[in-house]
């Protein structure tokens, strides 16, 4: 009888052990997915009703590259958008901001993971202090391959 309980114990604090894990990777991706309460975001209310029924990844990519333009159109995509004459990964998600700051939302982004991707990566570094040059070059050595720089 006295083996038993130790044997309870032990399973319990194996059991505890791993819970706590667990607990700490959540933490640790509850971090990282709020690391974007960071960043200046457009707020959702001035999106498109296609872009508030996205998913989340895609709704954040608009709101940051709308919230963003200095950054960016400085940021190239590689999805073969600039034979719709894109020039930039912002003009994936924007199409126009008329002289009274009225956007005018592209949906080319909704149905296109290059682009959503390519925006996520640059909100992770910046997120993460990187400069505008170190973003675009990570951008451009990853996503060459999938096909030309939309910057003319």
């Amino acid at each position: 009888m006295i083996h038993a309980p130790r044997r309870v114990l032990w399973v319990l604090s194996l059991l505890m052990i791993t819970f706590s894990g667990i607990l700490a990777a959540c933490d640790g991706n509850t971090a990282s997915a709020s690391s974007t309460d960071e960043l200046a975001m457009a707020p959702m209310a001035g999106m498109p009703a296609e872009v508030k029924s996205a998913p989340t990844t895609v709704q954040q990519a608009y709101q940051f590259a709308a919230a963003n333009p200095e950054l960016m159109k400085q940021i190239a995509c590689y999805c073969g958008c600039g034979n719709m004459g894109h020039t930039s990964n912002y003009a994936c998600y924007v199409q126009n901001v008329d002289d009274k700051g009225v956007i005018t939302y592209d949906s080319h982004a909704l149905g296109c993971s290059i682009c959503v991707d390519i925006t996520q990566d640059a909100m992770r570094y910046l997120s993460q202090g990187k400069t505008t040059a170190v973003i675009r070059e990570y951008i451009d050595q990853t996503y060459a391959q999938y096909g030309p720089s939309n910057i003319p």
